[in-house]
C-alpha cells in the first residue's frame, strides 16, 4: 500500500483567473484611492495655505485694511462654493474622475497665476481660481470616494479627510518653512508642481482602473432636489452657519492670538498647526465612529461642543490655555466634516448622490465663504476678536436649539 501523499490544491484555470482578477482590481481601486488623496492634500492647501499668508500678503502688498486682505481668503472659499452646482450638472454629462482630472489641471494653472501676481487684483484672481479647483474637485471626489468603498463609507471618507486635514496641518508650517528661505511666491510655484505631478499619475491610473458605475442614473439636478429637499436643508442647516463662523475664525487665527492673547507671530503660526493638526485624528476616529452610530445624535453633540469650544478659546489666557483650547478647538470642528459627508453621502441613494450632493456643498459653501470678509469688517468697525467669537457662539447655539427641536419631532432625516 502506498503511503499517504499531501498534494498542493491547484484551482481550475477559471477559478484562478477570477481570483486574480479581483486581486488586481482591488489594488487598483487602492492605487486610485491613493492617487484621490495625494490630489486632494493638495487642493485643501490650496485653499488653506492663504490663512498663514494673510499677514505677508498685507506687507508684500502694501495693504492697510484688514478687510481688504481678508477678502483675499473669502475668495478662495467663493471660489470653492461657485462651481459646485455647475459641477453636479457636469457630473450628470462626464464621469467623475475626469472631473477630477479637470480640477488637478485648474489647480496648477491657478497656482502659477497666484505666484505670479504683481498686484492686489491679479492675486484675487489667483485666489478665486484656486478656490473654483478645490469645489470641482470635493464635488466629482467625494461621491467618487463613496462609490469606491460602499461597505465602508465612513471609513473612506474619514481617511480622505485625513489626507486633506495634513495639508491644513502642514501649511503654516510650509509657509514658515518658505518664508525663512525666499517669497511667499515658492509657495504656490511648489503647489503648481505637485499638483502637475499628482494629476498625470491619476490620469495613468484612472486608465486601469474598473471604476464604479453606481452614479450612471443620476442626470437630473432638479429630480434630485425635488426628492432629496429635506436632507439637503438639513445638512445646510447644521454646516451652514457652523462653517461661517469657522471659515472667519481660522483664516483670522493668528491674527487674532496676535491681538488678543499677545502671541508672537511664530507662536500664533505654531497654534494656527496645533488646529489642523486636531483635526487629523478627528477625520480618522469620527469617520469610522459615523459607521456605527446614530449619525444625527452625533452631529449636533459635536456642534454644540464647538460653541463650548469657541467660548473657552475667548476665556484663555496663559500659553498652556490657548494651546489646549486650540487643540480640542480643532478637534471638535473637523469632527463634523466627516460625520456630515458620511451622513449625506451614506443616506443618498445612487441616482441622487452626485447631484444632491452638489445642491448640498454649493449652498453650504456659500454661506461659508463671508466668513472671513465679515470678521475682517467687524475688526475695521472697531468691535474686539473675543467680542465677534461670543456673539457668534451665542447664534451658533439658536442654530442648535431649533435642530434639536426638529430632531426630537421626527422632522430631519435620521441618516438610517
Amino acid at each position: 500500500m502506498e503511503p499517504f501523499r499531501f498534494e498542493k490544491f491547484d484551482p481550475p484555470l477559471t477559478e484562478r483567473r477570477v481570483v486574480s482578477e479581483r486581486g488586481a482590481g482591488q489594488g487598483r481601486r487602492t492605487q486610485l484611492f491613493a492617487s484621490l488623496c495625494s490630489i486632494v492634500f493638495l487642493v485643501n492647501m490650496g485653499r488653506i495655505v492663504f490663512a498663514p499668508l494673510l499677514e505677508p500678503l498685507r506687507e508684500a502688498f502694501a495693504v492697510g485694511s484688514a478687510g481688504a486682505v481678508g477678502l483675499v481668503a473669502t475668495l478662495t472659499w467663493l471660489g470653492s462654493a461657485l462651481p459646485r452646482l455647475p459641477t453636479g450638472y457636469l457630473l450628470t454629462k462626464v464621469p467623475r474622475h475626469h472631473v477630477v482630472l479637470g480640477a488637478g489641471a485648474v489647480l496648477t494653472g491657478a497656482a502659477v497665476l497666484t505666484a505670479t501676481a504683481s498686484t492686489l487684483t491679479a492675486l484675487y484672481v489667483g485666489a478665486l481660481a484656486m478656490g473654483l479647483a478645490s469645489g470641482a474637485y470635493f464635488i466629482a471626489a467625494n461621491p467618487l470616494v463613496s462609490e469606491l468603498y460602499p461597505e465602508g463609507v465612513g471609513r473612506a471618507i474619514g481617511i480622505h479627510g485625513t489626507a486633506s486635514q495634513l495639508a491644513a496641518v502642514a501649511a503654516p508650517l510650509f509657509v514658515s518653512g518658505v518664508l525663512l528661505v525666499g517669497s511667499w511666491r515658492l509657495t504656490f510655484w511648489a503647489i503648481a508642481g505637485a499638483a502637475a505631478l499628482s494629476t498625470a499619475v491619476l490620469y495613468l491610473v484612472s486608465r486601469r482602473a474598473a471604476l464604479p458605475d453606481a452614479g450612471s442614473a443620476d442626470r437630473n439636478l432638479l429630480v434630485a432636489l425635488r426628492r432629496q429637499w429635506p436632507l439637503i436643508a438639513t445638512g445646510v442647516g447644521i454646516i451652514g452657519a457652523t462653517g461661517f463662523v469657522w471659515n472667519g475664525v481660522f483664516n483670522f487665527y493668528v491674527s487674532y492670538l496676535i491681538d488678543a492673547k499677545e502671541l508672537a507671530p511664530g507662536s500664533a503660526r505654531t497654534m494656527l498647526t496645533v488646529v489642523f493638526a486636531g483635526g487629523v485624528p478627528a477625520f480618522w476616529v469620527t469617520g469610522r465612529l459615523a459607521d456605527r452610530v446614530r449619525v444625527v445624535p452625533l452631529m449636533l453633540s459635536i456642534l454644540g461642543a464647538f460653541v463650548a469650544c469657541l467660548l473657552a478659546l475667548t476665556a484663555v489666557q496663559s500659553f498652556a490655555g490657548v494651546l489646549v483650547a486650540s487643540a480640542v478647538t480643532g478637534y471638535v470642528i473637523h469632527s463634523l466634516f466627516p460625520a456630515l459627508d458620511t451622513y449625506m453621502l451614506g443616506t443618498l441613494p445612487d441616482e441622487h448622490r452626485g447631484s444632491a450632493y452638489a445642491i448640498y456643498s454649493g449652498t453650504m459653501m456659500l454661506v461659508q465663504a463671508a466668513g472671513s470678509v465679515a470678521i475682517g469688517t467687524l475688526r475695521d468697525a472697531g468691535f474686539a476678536f473675543d467680542l465677534v467669537f461670543r456673539t457668534y457662539a451665542v447664534g451658533l447655539v439658536a442654530v442648535l436649539v431649533v435642530l434639536v427641536v426638529l430632531q426630537r419631532a421626527g422632522w430631519l432625516p435620521s441618516g438610517e
